[in-house]
């Protein structure tokens, strides 16, 4: 049997599609065959991590009849216009990336068509297992939210203008007038409640129709006064890459900036948002009863046992994620003997898991 061979490619870096709860691929099924004699190719991934960040736009507009809110509302309203921006979420999720360095050949002779299925990254997903889909479960990403028109930007805003008010020229008198029809407003509505209107509505269909027009009517006009705030959320992934040997203390991943929202991290207008990447164990390869390290199988189907990682993402003194993650590069690469996997009475299969190149199940396949 030809022993492997580890061949070294330039292979591009492929990015996991966002927004999937879990990791979903389409395989193909590599047969070893007399055709290709009998040698498969495959690439095992390296970690990297993709940052998704949402934050959250609000924009404050100043009502016409500001000046007059204490006067008639008895309220503070909103004096000047500002856009903020806040972080409202994120999520930290890893990604599988070619690794130029761990691409194998692999012979599978003397099986009865023996087949290895990989992703679309040339990635091993399974041996002899052709119904293993290897999802991987994600943290769901946040979701983009667009601004809705403010009560001012709705027509209820012209309806609820009288005549009178669209044709006076004077802006004290203008909100006179306003206030007058908030409060003439909120009495028509207690009459209905209480069922004393000169014309009540014929059923509840009709009274609820009533109320909501004149609630909207009311909100239209004390926005006037008040003004109306107006948010939004924005939602970007920014992928971060993994030094073979550690990470520093921490990388900026993106800048949130007070006028354009979430940045690339070489925006200085912004102030940083932080990734930290600390190590906390590496893989270490077999060893036998008497604890010396296992030697790689003839011609071993290859795997990673990757070590992990605590990541940690961070905006001000805020702490956004803090979790552990598998990072195939912190480990190790050994072999499954081959020959398991052609064994004509007792064929196995392996479930690889596809971000990282770890083996999730091995075993003997029933019913031959």
């Amino acid at each position: 049997m030809t022993y492997m061979k580890k061949i070294l490619t330039i292979l591009a870096v492929g990015i996991m599609a966002a927004g999937q709860v879990a990791f979903a691929q389409s395989t193909s099924k590599l047969t070893a065959t007399k055709a290709n004699e009998y040698g498969l190719i495959y690439t095992l991934p390296r970690t990297a991590f993709e940052v998704t960040i949402a934050a959250e736009k609000t924009v404050k507009t100043p009502g016409e009849f500001y000046q007059y809110a204490k006067k008639y509302l008895s309220t503070d309203p909103i004096l000047k216009s500002s856009t903020s921006w806040k972080v409202v979420d994120a999520v930290v999720n890893p990604i599988g990336i070619a690794d130029e360095s761990e691409q194998y050949l692999v012979t599978l002779k003397g099986g009865q068509g023996t087949y290895i299925s990989v992703n679309d990254k040339n990635f091993p997903v399974s041996i002899n297992d052709e119904s293993y889909s290897g999802e991987v479960d994600l943290t769901p990403l946040p979701k983009a939210v667009e601004a809705q028109p403010t009560v001012l930007q709705k027509p209820v805003a012209q309806q609820a203008m009288t005549p009178e008010m669209i044709q006076s020229k004077s802006s004290a008198k203008r909100a006179e007038l306003a206030a007058a029809k908030i409060y003439e407003l909120r009495t028509n509505r207690n009459e209905i409640i209480a069922g004393q209107a000169d014309a009540m509505p014929s059923d509840g269909a009709a009274m609820k129709l009533a109320l909501d027009q004149i609630t909207a009517q009311e909100e239209a006009l004390t926005a006037m006064f008040l003004g109306t705030v107006q948010t939004s959320v924005e939602v970007r992934t920014f992928t971060v890459s993994v030094p073979d040997d550690g990470a520093p203390d921490r990388v900026v991943v993106a800048r949130l900036s007070v006028l354009d929202g979430l940045v690339d991290a070489t925006d200085l207008s912004g102030d940083p948002i932080y990734l930290s990447i600390k190590p906390l164990t590496q893989g270490k390869l077999p060893v036998n009863e008497k604890g010396e390290v296992k030697k790689f199988p003839k011609g071993g189907v290859a795997y990673r046992i990757p070590g992990t990682a605590e990541v940690t993402l961070q905006v001000g003194n805020k702490v956004l994620v803090d979790k552990e993650f598998d990072v195939a590069q912190y480990g190790v690469v050994f072999g499954v003997d081959p020959s398991v996997f052609t064994n004509k009475k007792a064929p196995s299969y392996l479930h690889f898991n596809p971000l990282t190149g770890a083996i999730r199940e091995l075993g003997v396949i029933e019913n031959q």
